[in-house]
């Protein structure tokens, strides 16, 4: 079936930027990629949500609509699978923290962390030359924990700082305070310390001998603070977030109790999500072990080849599926043509199957939660990842939601993007849906 979709006005450049007057809490910790809270404004607004209503992001990620809905007066409830993303969307729409008693309590876990660094001879920030004379003393990660990082991800100088501080925050954190000062450390060891830089995917940047911890962490505390004393009229706006799964939705969710979804998925590539908080999922003891982190792929849909298992079977969700069926055969019989016989690409046709089946299963576990009337907004992106064959996500999810029952409303042009693996320009579209009502 074709889909009318219809153009934005505006640039790539304008569509995916924070402006500055969205910082506050946005900014708190997000994930590189994330979608713009104008966005979710533009269908607040087109959907007509206002006090008294509620919003479900399915695939909250790291808050987006979450903490725009709260800022907007509307109350909003969230899933999300991934812990780290799962924690920092719960403090980032917490905002009932008492601004000046947590810059006094971080200016205690400050200075005693300074007094450690201090004995250790080490200075923060760094000095210009430093030496590595107290590497043997440094503090450092459980092998099992290190084994699931990037190497080189930090070096052994600012992740001892890290860890000091870690230490510090978990000691002498006040019960009120502590996540929203852990969630600063999260941002502070990635975008500070580390030595990792993220663009489509999370790789190495320069390697940093040594970096500045505890002034970027304090002043990413004294910013939380300011927006704390911004937001706090707004502080009651009821929001939830749930750790979970999205294709079981009902599972977290009253029945019909969503008047509105608003969300973006992943899309079907070969980008590992957990990669991208892989880091400070570790640092924090979110994940330590390899068992910890199969446990977190198996609460994902399989979207890249990296999260396949022997006894994943969303595929019959969409097995007779035509369209879906044609393009996986596509992508196997041009693997066969080129000759690729890794395992990752051996798994292609069948990643592109279990993703539009975990997504069916995700609209079915959908309807029993939405109110009659309620409308949706799926921001999703095409891809060629796959050996270069085009997969149009949200032409195929709009067949898919149709066939459940779903009414399609059309498809809005979010922004178009480079493909890496093909060069050519990939589409970031918004599938709109309504649910009519009846058995879910």
């Amino acid at each position: 079936m074709t889909y009318v979709v219809a153009k934005s006005t505006q640039s790539n450049r304008d569509r995916n930027r924070l402006s500055v007057e969205d910082t506050a809490a946005h900014e708190w910790y997000r994930f590189v990629l994330s979608f713009p809270p104008h966005l979710v404004r533009e269908y607040l607004s087109r959907f007509g949500l206002q006090e008294g209503q509620r919003v479900l992001d399915p695939f909250c990620g790291t808050g987006t609509t979450l903490v725009e809905c709260k800022k907007q007066g509307v109350s909003a409830v969230g899933i999300e699978a991934n812990p780290m993303a799962h924690f920092a969307s719960v403090v980032k729409c917490t905002w009932t923290a008492d601004p000046t008693a947590l810059i006094l309590n971080a200016q205690e876990v400050h200075d005693a962390a300074e007094h450690t660094l201090r004995k250790d001879g080490i200075e923060d920030p760094p000095l210009s030359s430093p030496t590595m004379s107290h590497a043997a003393g440094l503090r450092s990660l459980p092998r099992e924990a290190c084994a699931l990082l990037l190497r080189d991800s930090i070096s052994p100088r600012p992740l001892h700082k890290a860890l000091v501080l870690l230490d510090a925050i978990d000691k002498l954190g006040h019960a009120p305070l502590v996540a929203h000062m852990r969630l600063a450390f999260a941002k502070t060891a990635v975008f500070y310390a580390s030595n990792l830089r993220f663009g489509p995917e999370v790789g190495l940047g320069k390697i940093k001998s040594d970096a500045a911890v505890l002034e970027p962490w304090f002043e990413l505390v004294q910013g939380m603070s300011n927006d704390l004393v911004y937001l706090g009229h707004q502080a009651s706006v009821p929001t939830e977030v749930h750790f979970g799964d999205a294709r079981e939705a009902g599972d977290h969710v009253e029945p019909r109790s969503i008047d509105a979804v608003i969300t973006s998925p992943p899309y079907p590539n070969e980008k590992d999500y957990t990669r991208a908080t892989r880091l400070e999922s570790v640092l924090l003891g979110i994940l330590q072990t390899k068992d910890d982190l199969r446990r977190l792929k198996a609460t994902l849909v399989r979207s890249n080849t990296r999260g396949v298992y022997k006894s994943d079977d969303d595929d019959r969700w969409v097995g007779e599926h035509e369209e879906i069926g044609r393009l996986a055969d596509s992508i196997e019989e041009r693997r066969k043509s080129l000759g690729k016989t890794s395992g990752f690409e051996r798994l292609y046709a069948r990643v592109t199957r279990l993703y539009f089946g975990g997504m069916a299963r995700h609209l079915a576990s959908l309807r029993p939660v939405l109110r009659s009337g309620a409308r949706l907004a799926f921001v999703v992106g095409d891809q060629a990842s796959y050996l270069k064959v085009l997969i149009r996500t949200a032409h195929i999810l709009a067949d898919i939601a149709a066939s459940l029952g779903y009414e399609v409303e059309g498809i809005d042009l979010f922004r178009t993007r480079a493909a890496t693996a093909t060069r050519t320009e990939l589409r970031e579209e918004v599938l709109l849906l309504s649910w009519p009502g009846g058995k879910g």
